[in-house]
């Protein structure tokens, strides 16, 4: 029964086909696909080749889905959700890699030696309490958004660092980004490392105090991926590249405009006002667009994959036992798309 109503699909599907192709009707218009992303400024060029019609220039009908962490990102990309993501390596992500559900093809944002980067905060009580060093981090709370996340890996960097015990260092996973920014601000939670346009207006807004950078203890960390589902790395290649290709054109827009500001004045004031259509658009413009500039990270060109910070990440995923330690880095990343770094 299954295989004869399959049947009958196909045989209707291909009439239409014909029908359309007939009537000078492309035969097989761009599907909608979804993209997800966190409203955070290291997706800007998620929102600038969506905005700019990067996308649409590739031959791709994509929509941005919007998401609170990057766990739910990975699975939804596993379910057919969203065609693809840019986030962290999570826990969840691996686990579906290793069921052949997901592919990291790309790296995007990441920590750069003299870029700002993501910056360590204290809770106001903590600063005045003592906790002005990352060094003085035993026995306080750290948030993080879920097990296995990249505030958890920032987290573990810290504290190896700093010679602290990653168990003496109490981490509070509260599910949502927006959770983590009030239990900060309440001191619910004595510190957070996130991105700098994050942090610095909630510094400026006397949330919370800045005691570092993540950049002193993981330079080179690869900080989010391009993946999607292993269906489409294996088997439609030409739609991977195309995603690649946009998404690349979008980078070096963001790079010239905030980080090697080789734009002019004009160019970054638009790349800004796009970015800011889905970034902190409870601050005044002029302040969030010194937010973005001042808080801006590289995001690799072209979605170039660091894979010796990758493979760092999944080794440590491993020992933590948050992931099965069978899992190979050929089940994970398929490098035949971008160049390694």
């Amino acid at each position: 029964m299954t295989f004869t109503l399959n049947r009958r699909q196909a045989l209707i599907a291909m009439g239409a086909a014909g029908a359309a192709t007939a009537f000078g009707v492309p035969a097989r218009a761009a599907a909608k696909r979804n993209l997800a992303v966190l409203n955070l400024a290291s997706h800007a060029p998620s929102f600038i080749a969506y905005e700019r019609g990067y996308f649409k220039d590739a031959g791709l009908d994509i929509e941005l889905k919007f998401f609170e962490a990057a766990q739910p990102m990975a699975v939804a990309i596993a379910s057919g959700d969203a065609e693809f993501g840019v986030t962290s390596m999570s826990g969840g992500l691996i686990s579906l890699a290793q069921k052949d559900a997901v592919k990291v093809v790309g790296g995007a944002l990441t920590e750069e030696k003299g870029i700002v980067g993501a910056v360590i905060l204290a809770s106001n009580k903590a600063y005045e309490a003592g906790l002005t060093d990352p060094s003085k981090l035993a026995g306080k709370s750290f948030g993080i958004t879920t097990a296995g996340s990249s505030f958890h890996f920032m987290a573990h960097k810290i504290a190896s660092a700093n010679n602290i015990k990653l168990a003496d260092i109490q981490l509070r996973p509260l599910q949502k980004l927006g959770a983590v920014v009030g239990a900060l601000s309440t001191s619910q939670i004595d510190a957070w490392a996130i991105q700098a346009n994050v942090a610095n207006k909630m510094i400026r807004e006397g949330a919370a105090r800045k005691i570092g950078l993540v950049a002193d203890y993981a330079p080179d960390y690869q900080v989010t991926t391009a993946f999607t589902s292993t269906k489409n790395a294996k088997n439609d290649r030409a739609l991977t590249e195309s995603f690649i290709k946009a998404y690349s054109k979008a980078i070096d827009d963001y790079n010239a405009a905030f980080v090697d500001k080789t734009s002019n004045d004009e160019e970054r004031d638009a790349i800004a006002k796009i970015v800011y259509k889905y970034v902190e658009k409870d601050s005044p413009y002029d302040v969030a667009k010194q937010n973005l500039i001042e808080g801006a990270m590289r995001i690799n060109k072209g979605l170039a994959l660091s894979l010796k910070s990758c493979v760092e990440q999944l080794e440590w995923f491993k020992a933590e036992g948050m992931v099965k330690d069978t899992i190979s880095n050929e089940q994970l990343f398929d490098t035949s798309y971008v160049k390694t770094i």
